[in-house]
């Protein structure tokens, strides 16, 4: 079964950025995506649904960790719509390279790997273990921008 078939029959409501608009826009003067041959850099995706910030707060003081890992996996629809925008369907990744994972938190939380796992999980379930997990490297900061408390960047590698 395919990524495209695997998102349809899981349900998943992946954003479609040609119609509704990236919005990290929003957030400053950017582009969502570049490629370089068969590698494609994605700007940072949060967990958003159109302008509406999902989870605003602080893992350690306002959010669990279970909803950090809901957030990171919102932020996988994203990423996925993302993908889907630069390059119209996700059959036609190869790999996840790696992400990089930016999670809002008090100076004592020391969870933020399990977090980012909602995003890694969220791959794997879509595009399959060989395909959907890449390296990963999460670190936790002060702030982001709108109050998201999980931010990722991705590289992802294209078939053909």
């Amino acid at each position: 079964m395919s990524p495209e078939e695997i998102a349809i029959r899981m349900g998943l409501d992946i954003p479609d950025f040609d119609q509704v608009g990236y919005y990290g826009a929003d957030y400053g003067t950017m582009k969502p995506y570049h490629r370089i041959g068969n590698l494609l850099f994605l700007s940072g995706h949060v967990a958003q649904i159109g302008t509406h910030i999902t989870h605003k707060g602080r893992l350690g003081a306002d959010l669990t960790t279970e909803q950090g890992y809901e957030a990171a996996r919102q932020t996988g629809l994203n990423v996925l719509g993302g993908i889907k925008q630069a390059v119209g369907s996700l059959d036609h990744v190869k790999s996840i390279v790696r992400t990089l994972n930016f999670v809002v938190c008090t100076p004592g939380y020391e969870d933020v790997h399990k977090v980012s796992s909602g995003l890694s999980d969220l791959l794997v379930d879509v595009l399959g273990r060989e395909r959907g997990l890449g390296g990963r490297a999460t670190i936790g900061v002060m702030a982001l921008a709108g109050g998201v408390c999980f931010e990722t960047w991705a590289t992802v590698e294209l078939i053909g």
